[in-house]
């Protein structure tokens, strides 16, 4: 059975903490530009408003390591967010973007959860499992992670989030899919390209400072029978022949290099199932052999799709503001203050 879109795009978007050629209505403008258009909007959750537990408490957050449903605030739970999600070293400006996202990420799954529940939360908005869901730690997580820094992260990040706690990211007065990832591949990816679905937030935009990001460029090599066996354990059926130079080729990549389509002798995948049986870093791709083995050579790190987080830090560096970072990575959103009705 097809999934529903909300619930295909959400399990994707968790980072590592988790995606075409489409017209892009404001691809030529520069980022200064685009800020001056992403005007504020007052927003009321029209589409379902959390119960009073919720507006009380914030978020409810299974603590997968204890098995204990946390009552977090909003605020705790967004700086919780920004420091599991993005190195604390990062910019205030890329930190407050990135705060905005977690914000629209976590108030878009409680919105889309109203009337639904999920025996796994045990009662939960979400939980802390970053496969599933964005990452977050807890105060006393934070302290652990962090050591002796704690106070300085904590004061920091805090900053970052209680300067945007009240905005969201929004489009057609509702909570985006608000993808982010570490790096792009130089230019991020369109949702339909990654996740089968058009999302006109979710382009391709210029990303380019990402080449400069450590380890942006990695390898991974595999045997001819590691690749052999773990192709064969995705298809039954799978016949490659006997000369390995010519079992994977790609056949097809998107403007940002993702790869849509290699062939494996009388199959095909596509990117995101290669980089997922391979454990790749990014679906954008290459593929060689020699001397009995494959390499991978992957740009990037993550899905692709939505804000890079090294891009961001990087406009940040550079004088842009957060609202210039969310304009530049989600094309046609608005910035939303959010209101109860």
């Amino acid at each position: 059975m097809k999934k529903p879109i909300a619930m295909r795009l959400w399990a994707a978007v968790a980072v590592t903490l988790l995606p075409v050629l489409p017209a892009l209505a404001a691809h030529e403008k520069q980022p200064a530009q685009l800020a001056q258009e992403l005007e504020f909007v007052e927003f009321t959750m029209e589409s379902g408003t959390p119960d009073k537990e919720t507006e009380q408490a914030g978020y409810l957050v299974l603590d997968v390591a204890t098995g204990e449903v946390l009552s977090v605030s909003v605020r705790d739970y967004l700086i919780g967010a920004v420091a599991a999600e993005m190195p604390a070293s990062f910019a205030p400006e890329a930190l407050k973007a990135q705060a905005v996202a977690a914000h629209t990420y976590a108030q878009r799954l409680v919105l889309l959860a109203q009337g639904t529940a999920d025996a796994s939360l045990k009662g939960a908005h979400f939980s802390n499992d970053s496969s599933r869901f964005q990452a977050f730690y807890t105060d006393a997580q934070m302290q652990e992670v962090f050591g002796e820094q704690y106070a300085e992260v904590h004061k920091k990040i805090a900053a970052a989030v209680d300067a945007v706690s009240a905005e969201l990211l929004l489009y057609d007065a509702q909570p985006i899919v608000a993808a982010f990832h570490a790096m792009s591949s130089g230019k991020t990816e369109s949702a339909a390209h990654v996740w089968g679905e058009h999302l006109p937030y979710l382009v391709a935009v210029d990303s380019s400072t990402d080449c400069d990001a450590p380890l942006f460029e990695q390898t991974a090599d595999f045997s001819a029978q590691e690749v052999q066996t773990m192709l064969s354990q995705e298809r039954e059926d799978l016949w490659l022949g006997n000369a390995p130079e010519n079992w994977l080729v790609i056949a097809e990549t998107s403007d940002s290099g993702t790869v849509l389509r290699l062939n494996a002798g009388n199959a095909f995948f596509t990117g995101q199932e290669i980089r997922r049986i391979f454990s790749l870093r990014s679906a954008a791709f290459t593929v060689d052999y020699a001397d009995g083995k494959f390499t991978f050579t992957t740009k990037g790190y993550g899905h692709n799709v939505g804000m890079s987080q090294y891009g961001a830090n990087a406009m940040a560096n550079a004088g842009s503001t957060y609202r210039d970072i969310l304009a530049h990575y989600y094309p046609q959103a608005v910035l939303g203050m959010e209101t109860q009705p």
